[in-house]
Formats: structure tokens, sequence, C-alpha cells
């Protein structure tokens, strides 16, 4: 609402932001009114309508003053005395234009720079009208710098002014002066406080006949005629018209043009120092030199003049009809564009149609100029000369292939759509059976987290069951490979120990050079007989070699990694720098893993441990029925009850409680009652299942060995089913106690032992355990082959209740899934810098060859860390825990790995009824593990960088913890095997090589084999 003042007949008002001027009524109101009333017979003026007074602009102008204001209100040209003052300062009325709604005024000069207006008062025959803080005056502008310095007559050249408080001007004009007469002068555009555009004022010819004289200031006419004719006549006066050179391109002088040199100044309101610079800016060059303008002559004419005088190759636009000309070059007598491909619409630069039917082609040079050199036509030539059928047969050709492509995309369209709606109603599916098995779920998840609080106390006190750092690169190393031949001993080759072990040296002084292992390696790859297995054991037995030399060993992949860019794209699995890559990061990951990510892992093969064994799990084929793996869910509805035993030892006090399940074979009672007894102890220190023997304590009824096995088993259509508890009759409470296994039958009165059975602890295969043919079932009955094929079509897909059996599993162990993954993805002062150092080297290597799609990138990185580390220690969490990995838990284990694999793909995955059952079961969460690992690589590229004497201490500190660990003997001995198969390719090799052969590697090859085979030939 607008405030106002009231006075009789009269109203005038303010804006809201500006409270107006209040007047008490008193006895001033009273000469006021009388003053009103006498002014209103003087003047027969009515003042009915009000004066509202709403606002000013501009805000801001120069401490010079000049600034023109403009009033905003209604009925302000009422009064016959206007007056505007911003506090005291006066605003001088331009009452030639004023209106109703607006009046006008100039301002002063301000007492100081950044002064501040505190009130703005508009009188109107006495009365007052304010607005508060309207104006605020700031500094003066200043200049510092104009460029460029050179234009043509006709002026319009965008000339640049570089200074300070541009904006405070609201019309800045430039103009050019012959001494103190202006010539001529331009609008200008502020682009910002420090930046203005202004265009070059024109200097035209307008009677070049005209004899006059330059120096005079006086009765010279038009300033502009005057200086145009001065260049056209070539009068060149001190300090104004000056001879320019013009070179061409070779550095000769080509001809001399007259040119003439004119003062600028500024208008900006009334700052004069702008005017005048070479008084108030003596250091900025303020003179404009004119030339003559470009001369662009027709197509008949070849090229042009004086291009390049005052003109740049941005300042000139070409066009053809509405279409640009690129321009490629700029001579002083030459211009070249390139055209469209397509002869533009027949159109001047602005789209009006040309009378000949043809796109005209313009020159503008600046803001005036401008040039029509003619019309362009595009000749299009005819090659061939179709007759009308062979068009008419390409058209009904061409009409077929539209319409097979059209119902191409209808059908491909109704199948994505089909997809799309397949995938909702998997989704939705899903969704359902998560919910129906929620409750139970949660259910599980609680009993699981008593049973984890208490393993988590067992930690607490024992530690986890960690291998030692030689077993684990073993383990790592050579997969598979229980007794491998780097743990043997030592034994002689050919000749005395002595030769043996100075042929090895020798050898290991050439592995210890770059060139020689480079060149061994790239040889062995390139061989057809080299096989995958090869390279594996090849990478593995040199990353034994040098497990004291990790500096060199580091080295060595840096060199490798940027020499063999193939290698790095695709991280070839069969390749032996890529295995030795994996063998380093599992070398530098070992202590990370034993002090801070193991625990997660532990817990979660814990947590699937418990929660698979807590239902029935068949000894013959592993299935369990909880499972997160389809191949091992147990589809058979089993009758089961939980049974709590009770283990006496002579060597406890106090009884041990273990739970089991009715329908367990005593094998799998006898692997719980172990780890009843034994908990967190590593497996290695436990006796085996095979050397023991679980004993059932039934009071009266004496002691009774219970095996798999013995001669109460029952046999069903000539299969053996393996004894279980519930054959026994065992119910809760009852008492139990290993010991040790007898060798022989053994009855009296108390005791009766069967015959010795037992399985082993990691061997359930039970047909190749007893060496015959016999064949043993658990859970399920064995089919013959005819309803095995039946069987096999009906467990092609799942049913709900089967996959409800995966959810709830999967559900329960969610929790340490996520723990897992978090932890090992959460960047933290522990993590090995070598994480950091291998991703910036992977960043260096993309951006050396140019690869700049992020995704390539990401897939590097997976390969690197993920994919071949961790990913491994997921499927093999016994490489490093001294644990006992069962089939099952081993398929477990591959569903979750196989869902990390997923998280680290940038690719979507659709789910479909083909789609495989661990996808769907981890659908909803793939999305957010995918952002933990964009998170995880984000993390780490913004650590700060390894520096290369941190990454030689981290690896120094490895050989030395490391060194002598295993015998390297025996590895160079195994690596030398290769050496022996492929010598001549090797030897070729290293010849070819210019600093292979500087360095005499072949010979020191050749000495080792000679010191080896011990002969003394000259060759040695």
């Amino acid at each position: 609402m607008p405030h106002t003042l009231h006075a009789p007949h009269r109203q005038i008002t303010g804006s809201a932001a500006f409270p107006p001027l209040w007047v008490q009524r008193s006895s001033y109101e009273a000469k006021f009114d009388s003053w009103v009333n006498q002014k209103k017979k003087e003047t027969n003026n009515s003042f009915d309508p009000p004066v509202e007074l709403t606002g000013v602009q501009p805000r801001v102008g120069p401490q010079s003053g000049g600034t023109r204001l403009y009033l905003n209100g209604t009925n302000l040209n009422v009064g016959s005395h206007v007056s505007v003052y911003l506090d005291d300062i006066a605003c001088h009325v331009e009452r030639s234009l004023a209106s109703s709604s607006q009046i006008s005024c100039r301002t002063s000069r301000s007492p100081y720079p950044s002064y501040q207006v505190s009130q703005l008062i508009l009188r109107i025959d006495g009365a007052n009208l304010t607005l508060s803080n309207p104006f605020f005056y700031t500094e003066d502008p200043s200049l510092h710098r104009i460029q460029p310095l050179k234009s043509f007559l006709s002026g319009g050249r965008h000339i640049h002014i570089y200074g300070t408080n541009l904006t405070s001007i609201q019309q800045p004009r430039m103009a050019v002066f012959n001494r103190f007469r202006q010539v001529n002068e331009t609008s200008c555009h502020v682009l910002n406080a420090s930046v203005m555009v202004c265009p070059s004022p024109a200097v035209l010819v307008r009677n070049p006949g005209r004899d006059s004289s330059f120096d005079d200031d006086e009765g010279q006419g038009d300033s502009a005629d005057v200086v145009a004719h001065a260049v056209a006549r070539g009068q060149h006066q001190r300090n104004t018209a000056v001879k320019t050179k013009v070179f061409s391109e070779t550095g000769s002088e080509v001809e001399e043009l007259d040119a003439v040199r004119l003062r600028i100044g500024f208008i900006m309101d009334d700052v004069r120092s702008v005017q005048e610079l070479n008084k108030f800016y003596p250091d900025v060059a303020s003179d404009l030199t004119y030339v003559s303008d470009p001369r662009f002559f027709p197509f008949d004419n070849d090229g042009g003049e004086m291009l390049r005088l005052a003109t740049t190759e941005p300042e000139i636009n070409v066009t053809i009809g509405t279409r640009p000309c690129n321009l490629t070059s700029l001579s002083m007598s030459q211009l070249v564009c390139v055209p469209p491909d397509v002869q533009p619409p027949s159109t001047d630069e602005i789209g009006h149609r040309t009378e000949i039917d043809l796109p005209v082609v313009v020159v503008r040079v600046g803001n005036n100029l401008r040039y029509e050199v003619g019309y362009l036509r595009y000749e299009v030539a005819k090659i061939y000369e179709f007759p009308p059928e062979t068009v008419g047969a390409i058209a009904a050709g061409g009409t077929v292939l539209m319409l097979l492509s059209l119902v191409t995309l209808a059908i491909l369209k109704h199948k994505n759509s089909q997809a799309e709606r397949e995938y909702k109603r998997i989704q939705l599916q899903m969704d359902t059976l998560e919910n129906s098995v929620r409750s139970e779920c949660k259910q599980a998840f609680a009993e699981l987290q008593t049973d984890m609080t208490d393993l988590n106390n067992d930690i607490q006190a024992t530690g986890i069951p960690t291998l030692d750092h030689k077993t684990y690169i073993m383990k790592v190393f050579f997969p598979g490979v229980p007794n491998s031949p780097i743990l043997q001993e030592v034994k002689q080759i050919n000749g005395p120990y002595n030769n043996y072990e100075v042929a090895m040296t020798n050898f290991e002084m050439l592995i210890n050079n770059k060139n020689f292992l480079l060149t061994f390696i790239d040889t062995l790859e390139n061989q057809n007989t080299f096989s995958i297995r090869d390279k594996v054991n090849v990478a593995s037995l040199l990353m034994i070699i040098l497990l004291d030399k990790m500096e060199y060993a580091t080295d060595l992949l840096y060199k490798a990694c940027l020499m063999v860019f193939s290698f790095v794209c695709s991280f070839r699995t069969e390749s032996v720098v890529e295995k030795m890559l994996t063998n380093w990061m599992a070398l530098c990951m070992y202590g990370y893993i034993k002090d801070h990510a193991g625990r997660s892992l532990f817990l979660l093969f814990s947590a699937i441990k418990h929660q698979v064994e807590k239902g029935p799990v068949d000894a013959v084929t592993h299935d369990a029925r909880y499972s997160l793996s389809e191949e091992r869910l147990l589809r058979e509805q089993i009758e089961y009850s939980t049974v709590v035993i009770q283990i006496v030892q002579e060597d406890q006090d106090e009884k041990v409680f273990c739970r089991v399940n009715d329908c367990d074979a005593i094998s799998q009672v006898k692997a719980k009652v172990l780890d009843a007894l034994y908990k967190n102890t590593p497996c290695s220190m436990r006796p085996l299942i095979s050397e023991i023997d679980l004993e059932w304590r039934h009071g009266r009824g004496g002691h009774l060995i219970l095996q798999d096995e013995d001669l109460t088993t029952k046999t069903v259509s000539g299969c053996q089913k393996l004894n279980t508890l519930a054959h026994y009759g065992i119910h809760d409470s009852a008492i139990m106690s290993l010991v040790n296994k007898k060798r022989r039958y053994c009855k009296n009165g108390t005791s009766t032992y069967g015959p010795i059975n037992t399985l082993p602890a990691r061997n359930n295969n039970y047909e190749a355990q007893y060496g015959s043919t016999v064949k043993y079932w658990h859970l399920v009955k064995p089919l013959d082959e005819r309803q095995e094929s039946l069987q096999d079509q009906r467990h092609k897909s799942i049913p709900e209740i089967f996959l409800t059996r995966l959810l709830s599993t999967k559900g329960t162990i969610q929790k340490f899934v996520d723990d897992f993954l978090h932890n090992i993805l959460t960047v933290n002062d522990a993590l090995p810098c070598a994480v950091k150092w291998l991703f910036d080297l992977l960043d260096t290597t993309a951006s050396t060859y140019g690869i700049v799609d992020a995704e390539v990138c990401h897939a590097w990185k997976s390969n690197s860390l993920p994919l071949r580390f961790w990913v491994n220690l997921v499927k093999n969490p016994d490489f490093i825990f001294d644990i006992d990995k069962t089939p099952i838990l081993d398929a477990c284990l591959s569903v979750i790995a196989q869902t990390f694999m997923d998280a680290c793909s940038t690719t979507e995955h659709r789910l479909g009824k083909d789609s495989p059952s661990n996808k769907l079961l981890f659908a909803r969460d793939i999305p957010s593990y995918r952002r933990l690992v964009s998170k995880f690589y984000q993390d780490v590229a913004a650590l700060p960088q390894v520096s290369d004497q941190e990454m030689r201490a981290a690896m120094h500190a490895l050989s030395v913890a490391h060194a002598g660990e295993v015998d390297v003997l025996n590895a160079l001995k195994e690596l030398y095997i290769y050496v022996t198969k492929y010598s001549e390719q090797i030897l070729e090799a290293l010849e070819d090589d210019e600093v292979c052969q500087e360095l005499q590697l072949a010979q020191r090859l050749e000495t080792v084999a000679c010191t080896l085979s011990a002969e003394r030939t000259l060759s040695c």
C-alpha cells in the first residue's frame, strides 16, 4: 500500500519501500490548507487527482554527476514549480521531458565518492514527496586500456575498452576528436564493470573534392568531411596524419597508404577525465588510426584490396543466402571461405528472396560495411541417367523396404514392451515373495544374531583363525595344489650341489634385470604351446622369487602396464603380467585383510555356515534347505526336528550343548560337535572326523558308537541310506562324547563298536571313499536315468516355494553381506597405498592414450582389485582363514561373489523369466552396491597422490617383513624348466633386442645352462 500525504483537495503518495512525509494536523496544517487554497485560486487548478511517487531509476551513478534520473509516479506534472534534491544535492529537472507518469533530472556532483543518498525529495509547489536510499554515488569510471587502435573510415569496428566502474554509466558514448572539435560519436555497450565495447565512429568521405586545411580549427564546416578529405588527399600533418606501410606475407613492402590519427574521448555523463584521455590518462594509448575501407570486388574481378589494414578474420562475416561461409584465410587482397555442402535458399543474409533465384554472397565487416560480391550457383554433375522404369523399380523397392522396416520396428517395440512388462511382473513377484518371508527372515535373523553375538565374543577372546603369510601366498599363488614343489627340499640337479646353487644364483641375477625379464615374459607369451596354466604358474613363480624385492617387482609392473597397452585394455586372464599384478596386489593386501577387512569376511562366512547348517543338508548331494544357490537347493520336503545334545569330554569340566538336527548324518553331527568344542580354533588344529567316533552314552544301555554305516544301515532299491540321529532314536538331552576311533570290532557288555567306515571331514564322496560301486543316499532317494531326466525338467523353473527358501536365506544374512561390502569399499587410513598407486596408474594410462570414457577406467579398476582379488577371496575364504569350506558353503559364497561382480559392472541387467536365481535374489540391492563401488573409486581418486618415496618405503617394508619365507631356489628350479623348454626362442629374442645384446644377456643365460650341465665347452 502506498503511503499518502493528505492536503485539502490534493493527495501526495510514496511507495511502501520509501516512507512518505507525514504532517501533523496542527496550526501548520491550517496554514498549509490556507496556502493550498490560495494557490488554487491563483492557478485555477483543481488539485483533485492525487500525486504519487513510486520509484526512481537508475539507482547508481558517478561522483561527477550528470546521471539522468527518472522519477516514476502519477500526476507528477500537476504543479507549476518542481524541484528535486538528493539529500541537499540538487538534481536539475528537465521540464521538457516531464509527463504525468515520469519526471527526469540530471544529478549534480557529490561531495565525495561512494556516497549513499539517504533521501530523495520531490517538491511540487511546496509539497514534499520523499524516497529513502534512492541513489548511490560511485567513484568515477577510469580507463586502463583500449584495443584495437585502428579502424577503417566507415567505422563500426568493435573497440574494447577496459577500466573500472563502467556500469555506473547508463549511456556511455565514444567520440573521436580533431584536436578539440568532435568529429563523430557512437553508443557503447557495457559488458560488465571492467569491459565495454564501442563501435568505432564513422569518418565518411562526403566532399572529397573540397580543399581544406586540416590544421585549421575555424571555418572548416563538418569535421567528418574535413578528416575524410584529409585521408583522401593524403595530407600528413604532425600528430594527426601519418603514413602507414603495408607489407605482404613474405615481408616485402607493397605500398604506402594514407592514414589519419584522431583522438579518442568518451562521453560518460559529467565525467570530464574520460573525455581528455591524453591529459588525465597519459599512459593509456588513446589515438585511433583511420585507414581506407577494405574493398571487396565482385566475382567478375579478382579478390579485393586493403582487406587486412584494420580487419582480422573473426571480424569478417561471409554469408551465402542465410548460411555462413566458414572463413579459412584472409590476406591483403584475398579472402577464402568454405561454402555449405548444399546450396542455400535463394535469399540474402536476412532471408529476403533475390530476383534471380540464387543466393547472394554478402561480406560484412564490422557494423557498417556490407558488400554484395555476387550470386552463387552450385553445379551438380549428372553422372548417370536412369530410365523411368529403373526409377519406378527403385521407388517400389524402397517402399517395400520401408514397410518391412516399419513392421520390424513394430515387432521390436512390441517385444520390448512385453519384456518391460515381464520385468515389472517379475519385480513385483519378487517384492511379494520377499514380503511373504519377511517375518520369517526377521525371526531367523534374530536367532542368527544370537549365535553371531556368541561368535563375536569368541573372536574377541581368541581372534580370527587367519592363515600365516606363507600359507596364504601358497593358496593364492598355487590354488588347488596342496603339495607345491616350492615347499619341497632342494635336491641336486645334474652335478654337485655347488654347481646347481651357482647356476640358480646366476639365473636369479638375470631375473633381476628388467630387460631380460620383460623379454623372457614376452617370448613365453608368444609361444603357442604356452598354456594358460603355464602362464599362471610362471607368474606365481616370478612373484615368489621377487618376494623380497617388492620395489623391483613394482617398478617392473609399472613399466609393463605402460608398455603393453593391450594388457591394460583387456586385463586378459591368460596374461602373465595380469596374474603377476593380481599376486602383487594379494601381497600388498595381506596386512589390510588380517587387521581390518578380514573380520567382516569371516563373520559373513560364519553367518552363512550357521544359517545353512540350521536346516537339513544332504551329505551325499550337498543340497540344503537353506541355500543361496539354486543348484544346491534341497527341493524335497524333509520332516525334521531340532535336537540339543550334551557333549561330555574327559578333559573338560563343563558340559557343552550342541544343537543338531535329527536328520543329520553321523559325520555331520561330529562336525557340529567339533565346532561346538573347538569354536574358533583353526581347522588344521582340530581332530579329523575320520580320526574320531561319536559315542552315545545312554545310561544303563551302555555306550554306543554312532556311524554313518553299520550293521543297522537300511538298503532301499540297492542303495544304502546313511544313518542319522533319528535312525538311532536320539532325542533332546542325549549325552554324547567324542572318542578316538577304534581300529577293530570290539563287543562287550557295555560297548559295541561298528566298522570304521566314517568319512573324512573334507571328502563326502561316498562311492570314492569306499572304493565300491555301492550307491549311498542321505535325504533324497537316488533316481534312475529316466526319473532323473523328468526331475531335471521340473527343476528348470523355480517354483515359488523354492524361491521363498532362497529369499529367506538371503534376507537372514543380508546384513552381513552389506557390512562386508561397506567394509571393503570404504576408504580409510588403513587402506594400502598400493591401491591408490595402481588406480592412479590406470588413470594416467587412460590419459596417455586419450581415453575419456569413464566406464573404461571404471572397468580397469574393477578388474584390478574387486574382481581379481576380492571376488577370489569371497569365493575362497579358506585362502586367508584356517576353515573348512564345504560344497554347500562354496555354492552360497559363489552367489555373493557373482552379486559383487554385477555391482562392479556399469551395464544394467534386465530381469526376465529366464534370469538366473542369483540375479533375482539381489536385484533390488545391485543399484545401491553399484553406487558403493563408484563412490569407492571416487574416494580413492580424491586421496593425496602417493609419492615415489612413500611407495618405495611401503614396498621395502613388505620385502623385509617376508624375506626368507619361501625357498627361492625351488622356485628358480621350477621356472628354469620353462627356460629349458623354450631356450631357442628365448635366446633368439635376447639376441634380437639391442639392449639385451649390449648387456650380453644371451651369453649369460647360456652360462647358466653350462653350469647346470657341468660341461666345460667353449660356449661356457
